[in-house]
């Protein structure tokens, strides 16, 4: 019961598929139709005021379609983000080597140093952002020991990590640092009715590059031809794809920490692969 202190104009609501955070509708109204995203402010502080800093960092890219920022607010507790509503096509219109092209642009935003000038949110477990001079210390500084530390908190131990953090030192390129959407499995994208491919959700720092196409590849549904495209546009370091697995520890961590014990043998395997 959100009364908008932004009057719109609303003739229908429809529930939209959102998550285990945020419930999440589609406004028809007189201006337009919009997109609101509520949860509990009390619960996610601040999660709409970073999700919102990211989409403008994604727009300021250049690369993919993001929807726009109308509002955000707090009224009774709840937090609420107003979006732009993206009217969607079926991904089976996408070209792959426009994808390709958009995501190098975005990864050629670059900074002088991994991270960000504030923390966001990876789902609803907390992402950290401190400023670091090197690929290897931003992944396992703000990356890798903040996840250890949560899954030790819900009772998954890990020993030797130690060992284990010399030895991906050496394994990870030092690239620069570039702009990641930084949760891009294939729910957080879409094509728009122009044909556009469009980005939602973000979970953004400055980081390795590769981190994205782990995320991509973890759970499915892009073209190998992205990863082929993109190479010749933005060619990625040797062996990018021997590493993958390393990048992907990050996220079945966090899913290990969201979900519980289903993702426990990737994430030990991992851990005994660079032991």
């Amino acid at each position: 019961n959100i009364s908008l202190k932004h009057r719109i104009t609303i003739n229908k609501i429809t529930p939209l598929q959102g998550g285990d955070i945020n419930q999440v509708f589609l406004l028809i109204g007189k201006e337009g139709d919009f997109v609101i995203k509520v949860n509990n402010a009390s619960n996610f502080p601040n999660m709409f005021e970073v999700e919102s800093r990211g989409l403008e960092l994604l727009r300021n890219s250049d690369s993919f379609k993001i929807p726009k920022v109308h509002f955000i607010g707090i009224e009774d507790n709840n937090s609420y983000l107003l979006l732009q509503y993206l009217k969607e096509e079926s991904k089976k219109t996408q070209s792959w080597n426009l994808f390709s092209q958009k995501l190098a642009r975005l990864h050629k935003t670059k900074s002088d140093f991994f991270g960000l000038d504030h923390h966001n949110y990876i789902g609803s477990l907390p992402q950290f952002n401190n400023k670091e001079s090197k690929a290897s210390e931003f992944y396992i500084n703000q990356r890798l020991i903040p996840q250890f530390k949560i899954a030790s908190k819900n009772g998954f131990h890990f020993s030797k990590l130690n060992n284990f953090y010399k030895n991906i030192s050496n394994e990870i390129p030092n690239e620069t640092p570039s702009l990641i959407h930084g949760d891009l499995w294939n729910g957080n994208y879409l094509v728009s009715d122009k044909q556009e491919p469009a980005l939602i959700d973000p979970a953004v720092a400055f980081a390795p590059r590769e981190m994205d196409f782990a995320m991509m590849k973890l759970f499915g549904g892009f073209s190998k031809d992205v990863f082929n495209n993109y190479n010749e546009i933005f060619p990625l370091e040797c062996d990018w794809e021997g590493r993958i697995l390393l990048w992907q520890l990050y996220y079945l961590l966090v899913h290990l920490n969201l979900f519980g014990s289903g993702y426990l043998s990737q994430v030990k395997d991992i851990i005994i692969k660079y032991s």
